[in-house]
């Protein structure tokens, strides 16, 4: 794992661990790096945090000082500009934000000419630069000094691409959407009217601090709320930039990532389609979603959890749907990232060619239960290397044999140790929860504990 940037980006809270100095400087190196052959072109999104914007405009100087030309998308998605870049040719895309993140944090994510994650040995590179391990970069002199763009035309065309993507008109289709005070607001909505749906929309009114506050895919009860009081056939809750998405049936019940890659898998299966006969899921997927698959004949693949890795594996073996339970879906027939919007309506698609609904569409999966709970501690190598947590490990594991299955692993982004075990029950799940939690709090380790 690199110093600063991990599976999601370079994140942090602002002006803290992630600085306006940090972002100036990715723009310098940015900058010089992809402009020592040609004239450089970087495209940049923003979600709605009020640190957002500082780190737009350091980005922007430290680029343009540096002789690249910035494009600025303002509020987007980050599926957007991850489609931005490869479509419009530009050198790289930067996508400011922390995702499902508290809006005291934020984020600088990269992306390389082809949309995808960007390059390791890039990110390497710039690394180094952050810790002076590189040698200053030239300035850009006279008319080799870059300048900053609108380029809300691109964000524009995306919509345009989305809606393009339907197969069905969602006419007489009663659709909730939840934006979780971020990105999505300036989009979501756009599409599906324009597919003609009647929307019902909660949390699009962004203040710069209300962004994932009790609302969005991390904080699902809102949306199921809403569906139940207006009875709508189908609910869709997307995080702070927008590239997950859950879904709440007709009931008001939730629809996980596991459970969209079981309906989307099965439905390319039967047509035929599902190139490699095969989906590509994180360790984080219940058992359930593999007895399904099991029973349908799709074969799958786990990988380290983190999106990146999901499509690093889908490019590798060709595969066209991969993603995690907690909503980032990839679609690489159509994107080169997870993008919440292109998987509602790709559920949607399912609804309307199997003239059915959501709930009866997700009827073959039984999910086992699961229970995840995040534990903040202070040095999360330390933890996982300890002996006794370990041993309650492997106790754990014991005890439930083949009917569960336990995973304790670190965040990609923040200081938290996740335990997560599934088992026949909640109330076994909770309990070797408790035994491993009580062994890291004993010993030391646990600095401050959370339940998201």
């Amino acid at each position: 794992m690199s110093k600063y940037f991990g599976t999601d980006g370079f994140r942090g809270e602002a002006n803290k661990t992630l600085t306006v100095e940090h972002a100036y400087k990715i723009g310098r190196f940015i900058g010089w790096y992809y402009g020592r052959e040609h004239h450089c072109q970087v495209v940049i999104g923003k979600d709605t945090r009020r640190s957002s914007y500082m780190f737009e405009f350091a980005l922007t100087a430290g680029l343009t000082a540096s002789g690249a030309d910035a494009y600025l998308m303002h509020v987007t998605t980050t599926p957007s500009v991850s489609y931005v870049v490869k479509t419009d040719d530009f050198d790289c895309g930067i996508m400011i934000s922390a995702s499902h993140n508290p809006f005291c944090d934020n984020g600088i994510k990269l992306f390389n000419s082809n949309g995808e994650k960007m390059d390791e040995d890039v990110i390497d590179e710039i690394e180094k630069y952050l810790d002076g391990e590189i040698s200053e970069v030239p300035l850009a002199q006279d008319r080799d000094i870059g300048r900053a763009s609108d380029y809300s035309a691109g964000r524009n065309r995306y919509i345009g691409y989305l809606i393009s993507l339907a197969m069905y008109s969602f006419k007489g289709k009663r659709i909730g959407l939840d934006c979780a005070n971020g990105s999505a607001f300036t989009i979501a909505k756009s599409v599906f009217d324009a597919l003609g749906a009647k929307t019902y929309v909660i949390n699009n009114k962004p203040d710069g601090f209300n962004i994932n506050t009790n609302c969005g895919s991390t904080h699902i009860d809102g949306l199921i709320e809403l569906v139940r009081e207006e009875q709508l056939d189908c609910g869709f809750a997307f995080d702070g930039d927008a590239d997950r998405c859950l879904a709440v049936d007709e009931n008001g019940e939730l629809v996980d990532g596991d459970k969209i890659l079981y309906i989307y898998g099965s439905y390319l299966k039967e047509r035929g389609k599902l190139d490699g006969n095969a989906v590509v899921t994180t360790v984080m997927s219940n058992l359930g979603l593999y007895k399904a698959f099991d029973e349908l004949g799709i074969s799958y693949e786990k990988t380290d959890v983190g999106d990146k890795y999901v499509y690093e594996r889908m490019s590798e073996k060709g595969y066209i749907l991969g993603g995690e339970n907690s909503g980032h879906i990839i679609f690489s027939k159509y994107e080169n990232t997870g993008d919440g919007i292109v998987t509602a309506l790709k559920i949607m698609q399912v609804i309307c060619a199997r003239k059915t609904t959501l709930a009866e569409l997700g009827k073959g999966m039984k999910l086992y239960p699961q229970v995840l709970k995040n534990v903040r501690v202070m040095d999360k190598k330390i933890v996982l290397s300890d002996a006794d947590v370990q041993a309650a490990v492997k106790s754990a594991e014991a005890s439930l044999g083949a009917d569960g299955r336990v995973l304790v692993r670190p965040s990609g982004t923040e200081p938290l140790l996740r335990i997560m075990v599934e088992a026949k029950s909640k109330e076994l799940c909770n309990k070797h929860i408790e035994d491993i939690e009580n062994v890291v709090r004993e010993k030391g380790y646990a600095a401050e504990l959370s339940t998201n």
